[in-house]
């Protein structure tokens, strides 16, 4: 296949990449090389064996030309680009639009266009459900717990767009679905959680598993929105790519489909209070934080019900919470030098 990997330098993206390499697939990757760690990112992909079938557009989703000619002839296109912090759409809500929901839009009509009618998948997140205030939620020692919903939230949640960054998310959900309903492309919608693994690198707004792991490893403040009994569902990154490679393959099924892509109620943990001791076990000493307001629009807990993905496409996250974070872990350890 000839595979279109928007943001294809990011974590996610040169994760999905490499796998596609490895299966002797043809290889876009087209990232404005912006972010952190994007650099040393497409460097590494490109040692990678079988590599030198990668091709690298260095572009901006924004640009809806040159994305439209790097789109011409793919047989499938993996939409990762776009602003992916909640305080920098607050900060700059513009800005975050035209990422996410206009460079969705761009994305979408450059694979109308292609002249090869590519399969489409697209990460969008489940803060398009917003805060969920009608869900009742308990409050335990270390960890809040939905009353209601021990298999966690299903795509049929309401949505509720909550934050400028869950506005153009959420926008960007709803065009991918509709593309397939008016236009007759064959898009995925992942709605996907707290995503985790190697070559994340990971800041304090955006990849939080990640940058505390970072920060105690190299002795930079960490600092809590919240109370740090906030819950996530942790999905290790392989495992979410292998939902992208099933959704591809089996797209007869996934067409015009939302899926959650979570690690479910089996693979949970609290921001801190339960993250924190298992953080500095690995480390071998106290790790101090500090305390911040909570962020607009943050959920309390959000754990992914991801039955319908099981059901349809026969998929299930592997990766364990504790397995997961030791080997990210180990990777940080291993690659300080250019994370500090």
């Amino acid at each position: 296949m000839r595979v279109l990997i928007t943001g294809g330098a990011g974590f996610i993206g040169v994760n999905a990449a490499r796998r596609f390499v490895e299966r002797g697939d043809e290889v876009t990757v087209y990232d404005s090389l912006s972010r952190r760690g994007a650099r040393e990112n497409l460097a590494w992909l490109s040692s990678l064996p079988g590599a030198s079938a990668l091709e690298t557009v260095t572009g901006d989703v924004r640009d809806a030309g040159r994305l439209a000619a790097a789109a011409r002839g793919q047989d499938l296109i993996l939409h990762l680009a776009g602003q992916v912090a909640v305080t920098t759409s607050v900060a700059d809500p513009r800005a975050d639009f035209e990422a996410n929901a206009l460079g969705t839009l761009n994305a979408l009509e450059a694979a109308r266009l292609s002249g090869s009618n590519p399969v489409f998948l697209f990460a969008s997140t489940n803060k398009v459900y917003g805060r969920m205030d009608g869900v009742a939620v308990e409050e335990g020692p270390t960890r809040y717990r939905y009353r209601d919903f021990p298999e966690g939230i299903a795509e049929t949640q309401p949505l509720d767009f909550h934050s400028p960054y869950g506005c153009s998310k959420g926008a960007a959900d709803q065009y991918v679905r509709d593309y397939a309903r008016i236009f007759g492309l064959r898009t995925v919608v992942f709605r996907q959680s707290a995503t985790y693994g190697t070559r994340q690198f990971g800041m304090e707004d955006q990849g939080w598993v990640a940058w505390f792991l970072i920060a105690a490893a190299c002795g930079r403040p960490i600092s809590i929105c919240g109370d740090g009994k906030q819950v996530r569902d942790l999905l290790w990154v392989e495992d979410l790519v292998d939902l992208y490679l099933l959704a591809a393959d089996r797209i007869d099924v996934s067409a015009g489909q939302v899926f959650n892509a979570g690690g479910g109620p089996g693979r949970t943990i609290s921001v801190w209070r339960e993250l924190g001791p298992l953080l500095e076990s690995l480390v071998g000493h106290p790790v101090p934080v500090a305390f911040a307001p909570w962020r607009p629009g943050d959920q309390k807990i959000f754990v992914s019900d991801c039955r319908k993905a099981e059901g349809l496409l026969g998929w299930a996250p592997r990766t364990g919470v504790a397995e997961g974070i030791g080997k990210l872990f180990e990777w940080v350890s291993e690659n300080r030098a250019i994370l500090a």
